[in-house]
């Protein structure tokens, strides 16, 4: 019994040391385990923080490069380039708007539905340029000394617009979303007229108009098409309302942005005004295009032709492709559908624009009214060619080509502007010309939405392209004209014994291009002048 006993004792003492080991062991494991994972913790945080780090460090390296770019030649010093990122901003803003408009009014409701709601978007459009264009523009030009604030205003202006907007979007309140629509568009106009107007008071020494404007597009284009796919996955994941909401929120930080301008931007060139007021420092009256010379008439008519067949494309082929009225969509299992084609024709539009920005700087030492005639002429051929020989690829080409045409033709035409009109009447002409450039946009639109009922994309190529060949026609005849009588009326004054293009007697010094006062009051500028670089920034 005895031994028995002692048997026991030393099995519990075995089982007892085995199981004080198996502690040991568990407690060593998982003193292992908790290190390991201690390690990996850290392992991950520095991963986290390194990949923080490197994200920071790639934002601020691409902001710094953005920076160099945007404050390049001398731009930092004048507030160009505060100007350039501002209007950056303000083009993001408008991107994310459209984005989230398009997916509520254009491709809300069917095809055979969607004219009428888009035809109703086009006239609302075209109402306020009509009934507004002879005040917005005298209004800016009466507050040239606070230029800053109204840029900031038309900014804070939108954002307010996109909460309301924003609102709408839920129970579907039509009338507040057109009406905001409507009041972004106003706004939107306002903003490009100021900052269209201030351009001479922010360009450097080294950098002309049209070089200057280039840059504004440029960026500004890129930072609409880096908006526009993230605006759309937006509105795909969180709807249409979230995506008003983030452009209301960029168009805030815009507008505190537009404070901050420098402030000689909302100093006019006072002695100027006194000089052409007649030395009374009278505000002169509101100007018409028919009073504003025939260099800025001609530029303008030729801008109001392309800016006509820009709106008469767009939507004559969104519809055209839409209804299947195109020959790749004829087959049984097409490789481009209509997604994919609209997707190549938004891709080629924006790609032409941004061409048409870069063409612009590169061709910033020739003259502006030659630029507008041919890009006119380009847009003109490139029609008549698509008509005859209609397809997917000549449909890509006309949209690339228009898209730059315009681009291109615009920041010309604002380079003439700039130059040719006096700081006192600058904004009511840029009133003026934006209007006219958005109710021909409007009304190419809705012929755009008429000849697409006809499914025959012939008859309407054809029928815009004899309009563009007649406008084009018509200009160069009026300029031939205009320069042949600036010449004789030179030589006439100058008895033969001159060049009549420079007014300069063999191996003299060069003299100042002559200005021949026009029917506004303003320069009638020859060839010499149009090769001639404007007054630049005395605060650069």
């Amino acid at each position: 019994m005895e031994g028995g006993w002692d048997r026991a004792r030393r099995v519990s003492r075995r089982v007892g040391r085995g199981m004080a080991g198996a502690g040991r062991a568990t407690v060593r494991a998982g003193r292992a385990t908790a290190s390991g994972t201690g390690r990996a913790a850290r392992a991950t945080g520095r991963g986290v923080r390194l990949a923080g780090l490197t994200t920071v460090g790639g934002v601020r390296g691409a902001g710094r490069a953005t920076r160099r770019l945007t404050h390049a030649g001398g731009a930092g010093r004048t507030g160009l380039g505060r100007l350039i990122e501002l209007t950056a901003g303000h083009s993001a803003g408008d991107a994310l708007v459209t984005v989230a408009l398009a997916s509520t009014v254009f491709f809300g409701v069917p095809v055979g539905e969607a004219r009428g709601p888009v035809a109703l978007y086009l006239v609302i459009t075209m109402l306020p340029f009509a009934l507004l264009a002879p005040f917005v523009g005298p209004i800016l030009d009466r507050f040239r000394s606070g230029r800053r604030y109204v840029m900031a205003g038309t900014l804070f202006g939108r954002g307010l617009l996109c909460f309301a907007m924003a609102a709408a979007v839920g129970p579907g309140d039509v009338v507040t979303l057109f009406g905001g629509a409507l009041g972004v568009l106003v706004l939107s106009k306002a903003y490009n007229v100021s900052r269209a107007a201030i351009m001479p008071s922010v360009l450097p020494a080294d950098i002309t108009l049209v070089s200057a404007n280039a840059r504004v597009a440029l960026f500004s284009l890129v930072s609409a098409g880096a908006l526009v796919p993230v605006g759309a996955g937006l509105s795909a994941w969180l709807g249409s309302a979230a995506v008003l909401r983030v452009a209301m929120v960029v168009f805030l930080l815009a507008g505190v942005s537009a404070v901050r301008l420098p402030r000689h931007v909302d100093s006019p060139d006072l002695e100027e005004v006194e000089e052409e007021g007649g030395g009374q420092g009278r505000a002169p009256k509101w100007r018409t295009l028919l009073q504003v010379g025939p260099a800025v008439a001609e530029s303008v008519w030729a801008n109001v032709a392309i800016r006509l067949f820009s709106g008469f494309l767009l939507f004559f082929l969104l519809f055209l492709v839409q209804d299947g009225g195109v020959p790749w969509l004829g087959g049984r299992d097409p490789f481009f559908d209509v997604p994919k084609t609209i997707a190549l024709l938004a891709a080629a539009a924006g790609l032409g624009g941004l061409l048409g920005a870069v063409a612009a700087n590169w061709a910033r030492r020739h003259s502006p009214q030659v630029i507008v005639l041919i890009t006119l002429a380009v847009t003109s051929v490139t029609t008549i060619v698509s008509a005859v020989l209609f397809g997917l690829w000549t449909a890509v080409a006309i949209s690339l080509v228009t898209a730059f045409a315009q681009e291109l033709g615009k920041l010309a035409l604002d380079a003439i502007v700039q130059r040719e009109i006096g700081e006192e009447v600058r904004s009511s002409t840029f009133g003026v010309v934006e209007a006219l450039l958005q109710l021909a946009w409007v009304f190419g639109g809705l012929v755009g939405l008429l000849l697409s009922l006809t499914e025959s994309s012939v008859a309407g190529l054809a029928t815009l392209g004899a309009v563009l060949t007649a406008t084009l026609g018509w200009l160069a005849v009026r300029r031939g004209r205009r320069l042949r009588t600036v010449d004789e009326r030179i030589s006439a004054e100058t008895g033969g014994g001159t060049d009549p293009r420079t007014d300069e007697q063999p191996g003299a010094e060069p003299a100042q291009p002559h200005r021949r006062p026009g029917r506004s009051g303003h320069a009638d500028l020859d060839t010499t002048l149009e090769r001639t670089k404007p007054l630049t920034n005395p605060n650069a």
